[in-house]
């Protein structure tokens, strides 16, 4: 099963068009035809079957025969990441979060951040392919970048945490999250997190978790989080 992702299409919608770029990779890359059909979803949980019926390279056309509602996950995975140095390991977080399951990233600039400019749409772009890969119909949503500042400040449901690499009192991530419940994570930048922004995480309700006796890089940090509260989820 091959996937395709169009936000526009709607469960009201009989028929559909797709852009010039996505009708050539169809008609021109995948050679598809009248009458093939294909799988869409439109990132919000809806699964599309459709069937071609108008093989045009530039404008894809096809009928929308039947339409199914994904059930979201019974919690909501929140990742609050500290934006790595070098771009491709936080696209890789980006790709390995999307395939295990996460719901939310939020990109956070930290005292220690290296990097503090990111190109959202390139990083967009990943998510979407991640989504597709791995036939998922929920599209994680990507957040503007904010400082872990201003982040702290927002309202926050469920339970909450904070990983960092200082030498005090921390619980195992594992040992502290529960099923079904709503989780918030924020992982530093390389140099960690400082100790000023732990201590203000934790008076706003963070608790100061570890991942496993290892240091890990950040990028690593937060997929084993993910991996963590996926498990512990679906056990």
């Amino acid at each position: 099963m091959q996937l395709f992702f169009n936000p526009d299409i709607k469960d009201t919608d009989t028929t559909f068009f797709f852009d010039s770029n996505e009708s050539k990779h169809i008609i021109k890359v995948l050679r598809k035809r009248n009458g093939d059909e294909l799988w869409i979803t439109n990132g919000s949980g809806y699964l599309f079957e459709a069937i071609i019926i108008g093989d045009n390279i530039k404008k894809c056309e096809v009928d929308l025969i039947s339409s199914k509602k994904t059930h979201p996950k019974s919690y909501w995975l929140h990742m609050a990441v500290a934006p790595t140095k070098m771009n491709d390991r936080f696209e890789w977080f980006l790709e390995k979060a999307t395939e295990i399951g996460v719901d939310e990233i939020t990109p956070i600039i930290c005292d220690r951040s290296e990097r503090k400019v990111l190109k959202l749409e390139r990083m967009q772009r990943v998510l979407e392919s991640a989504m597709k890969q791995s036939l998922q119909t929920y599209l994680p949503k990507l957040n503007e970048p904010i400082s872990i500042t201003e982040f702290l400040e927002k309202p926050i449901s469920g339970l909450q945490f904070i990983a960092h690499c200082e030498d005090t009192e921390r619980h195992e991530l594992k040992r502290r999250v529960a099923a079904d419940k709503d989780v918030t994570i924020l992982i530093g930048p390389e140099g960690d997190f400082s100790p000023e922004e732990i201590k203000n995480a934790m008076q706003k309700g963070y608790a100061p978790v570890a991942m496993g006796k290892t240091r890990l890089r950040t990028e690593t940090a937060a997929i084993v989080a993910c991996t963590i509260i996926a498990t512990i989820n679906n056990g």
